[in-house]
This record gives C-alpha cells, structure tokens and sequence, in this order.
C-alpha cells in the first residue's frame, strides 16, 4: 500500500488536486495531516459544587469495586481522584491535599528518514504524442536550441505534425516529507507524471534523451538501447547546447540517428 506522503507527490505529478477532509468521517481513519487552524477549545460550563462531590465519590466507589476484582495480566496505568480530594471540596483539608496529579504527556513518536529524496529536474516534451523526448536541466530549451532539434528530426526523416512545448518536471514535488526508498519514489513519481500526461493524448514508443546526467542516468538505466523503467526503445545523445555549438559534434552524431525515419513511419503506419 502505498503511503499516504508518496500518494500525495504522485497526485501532484499526475497534476490531479488532492483535497484532505476537515473533519473526521464516520468510519474513516483519521487525517493524518491537516494545516487547518485550530479552533479554541469550547470551555466547558462550571458544575455547580455538589455536582462534583459526587462525581468524585463515585468514582471513588468504582476503584474500590475494581481494586477487588482480580487485575488482568498487563493493567493500564489510570489515575483516579483519592476519596480524600472530595473532603478537599467541603473544606476538611488543605489546598495541597486538592491537586491532582496531573498525567505525564507522551511524546510523539518521531518520523522515520531511510534517505535523501533523489532530485531532479527534466523537460519533457513529446513528438505527436509518440516519441518522448527528455532534457536534464533547469531550464527549457532556448529558441537556437528547438530550431536545431527541429532540423535534426528532419534531417532524420521525422516530421511530426508539430514541434511540441517543453514542459518541467521537478521531484520531489512537495519538500519535506519523509522519504522510505528515494530511486523507487522517484521512478514511481516520474512514471505517474507520464500517466497524467495520457490525457493530452500522450502515448511514447520511443524515449530519446538529449543530455548526460548521473542522477537521471540512475534513474532511467538505459541499457542496449532500452528503458526498462518505461519499458520503451531508447536512444541517448549529447545535449542541444553542446550540438549547436560544435560541428563535429553533429557529424559524429549523424551515424546514431539511422533508422529513425523506419521507426517512425513504422509507427505511424503499422501493419
């Protein structure tokens, strides 16, 4: 079962509001966190004196009717008002004999971190729908750097209707919560982000990555040009900024992109 800080993330990757009850359901467990303000507890109205006296004595009563009942294996630590806190209220004793002893507060039981959230940050775009295409870094993609992408899909055969927008995809997505397994959160993150974008009519069959970068190399594991976290045909080159500044980088690239054009024909139209 997934926890409940994971499903939130990946809601907010899925681009998917996630809203928190106020109040508790009937039969529901409770919140588990809530930034609602606390209302100021409702004072109870005053009982008159004698009310409370025999409140007292009987509650004094019963802890004399379980003193001689047999105790079970594991009791529960209570603390119950002495018959002499009832003599207190009529005046018979001092003010010191009327304090009650006040329960010891048990602190919360602290949050567990098994690591460090694994981050990241990816422009995401994708061809037709079809070929999904990832930039490691912060910032989108330049106007030199799209036009240069725009003529090596050309040159490789692959005219998609239209050249697609960049989009970040940031993790985590909420900083702060407790983190058990970072590489399977944020593979489990990045793989609800792509299941959100099937709305737009995202359906990738092929992943190609412009850029070299340790942690997304960590987390995507390519190898024999495949994806097994996407379980897509993959290809890695250098990044745009490094193409558009660099002829020879071009040409070394050149051999890489055969078999683009079959692979996107062949997707397009399949038999």
């Amino acid at each position: 079962m997934t926890p409940e800080p994971q499903r939130l993330q990946y809601l907010e990757a899925m681009g998917l509001t996630a809203w928190v009850s106020r109040y508790r359901l009937p039969n529901a467990l409770p919140t588990q966190a809530c930034e609602w303000e606390a209302h100021a507890p409702v004072a109870e109205a005053p009982r008159a004196p004698a009310e409370r006296l025999h409140a007292l004595l009987d509650e004094a009563a019963e802890a004399q009717v379980a003193t001689s009942r047999p105790l079970p294996a594991e009791p529960e630590p209570r603390h119950r008002p002495a018959a002499g806190k009832a003599r207190a209220l009529l005046g018979d004793l001092g003010s010191s004999d009327a304090q009650e002893a006040k329960p010891e507060a048990v602190s919360p039981a602290p949050v567990r971190h098994s690591g460090d959230a694994l981050r990241f940050t990816l422009q995401v775009a994708c061809l037709d729908g079809r070929w999904l295409i990832l930039l490691p870094g912060e910032t989108p993609p330049d106007s030199a750097e799209l036009r240069l992408l725009r003529h090596l899909l050309q040159a490789a055969g692959v005219e998609p209707e239209q050249m697609p927008a960049f989009e970040g995809f940031r993790w985590p997505q909420v900083e702060g919560l407790p983190v058990e397994a970072p590489l399977e959160e944020a593979r489990e993150g990045l793989q609800a982000f792509l299941a959100g974008r099937q709305r737009r009519g995202w359906v990738p069959e092929r992943l190609l990555v412009f850029g070299e970068d340790e942690t997304l190399a960590e987390l995507l594991t390519l190898s024999g040009g495949h994806c097994p976290l996407l379980a897509l045909p993959a290809w890695q080159g250098p990044r745009l900024g490094e193409l558009a500044g660099s002829a020879e980088a071009k040409r070394a690239l050149w051999p890489r992109m055969a078999g683009w054009c079959d692979a996107w024909r062949a997707g397009r139209d399949p038999h």
